[in-house]
């Protein structure tokens, strides 16, 4: 018998298995691919010092970061990409670091430095989650890692202010979605009609930005009016989640 596979990780809100933009691209992958996970959800017993999810655990193993989860997935024979060709599978690759790139940082930027998302939203949210004294910390730190993530990605000096790069972050995450919404089209999927790795990643970027609800809402606005990206996110919600754990 395969050893137990379990992802630790951010739960979920708004309709969605979780809020969390890279614990919900592990979380579809497995759908897409069939891959039995065990989904343990950090709470408020959480035991955790870092908000450093998802989290894969195996009899023998530990595996963070989506990108080698994945990997750990396929190497199980996992395989959402199975059907792809090579060019297919180049192009994958290829959009997964524009969204990284490009659109990442204004996810981040939306939940987690945007103070009024911040501190009406985001904070109270992953608090609850997390056992105190960590709930006083923890989503600080969490906040000041995605800043620092953003600063990276825009390759400017660690000093370098967050407010002089905010015009160019939304503007290059605007066109990644429009970019996305053009290579969708009228598919159901990226690539055909049956989702894949940039599927998910996709829906994990995108459906906290389209479900949660924000005071500030300038990039969710723009991404409610690519109807084909939202449909994705939606239908992937009925297909692969409708009986996931949703609450907020």
């Amino acid at each position: 018998m395969a050893a137990p596979l379990e992802l630790s990780c951010w739960g979920g809100g708004w309709g969605l298995p979780s809020v969390h933009s890279e614990s919900l691209v592990v979380m579809a992958y497995a759908k897409f691919s069939g891959a039995p996970l065990k989904i343990n959800v950090i709470d408020h017993t959480w035991r955790g010092s870092r908000g450093d999810v998802p989290v894969l655990t195996t009899e023998d193993s530990v595996v963070s970061q989506p990108a080698k989860i994945l990997n750990f997935l396929r190497k199980q024979k996992y395989n959402a990409d199975c059907e792809l060709s090579a060019k297919q599978g180049a192009d994958t690759l290829a959009y997964i670091a524009l969204l990284e790139e490009k659109l990442l940082p204004a996810v981040l930027h939306t939940f987690w430095v945007e103070n009024d998302n911040y501190f009406t939203v985001t904070k109270p949210w992953f608090a609850s989650r997390i056992p105190f004294p960590l709930s006083l910390i923890l989503p600080g730190r969490m906040s000041r890692g995605a800043l620092n993530r953003i600063l990276l990605t825009r390759g400017e000096p660690p000093l370098y202010h967050i407010r002089e790069v905010e015009a160019q972050i939304y503007r290059d995450a605007k066109e990644c979605l429009n970019l996305l919404s053009h290579r969708l089209g009228t598919s159901q999927f990226f690539f055909g009609d049956t989702p894949s790795t940039l599927d998910a990643y996709v829906f994990g970027f995108l459906a906290p930005l389209y479900k949660v609800r924000f005071p500030k809402v300038h990039l969710q606005e723009h991404l409610k009016q690519l109807s084909n990206l939202c449909r994705l996110c939606d239908d992937i919600l009925n297909s692969y989640f409708r009986h996931g754990p949703a609450d907020g």
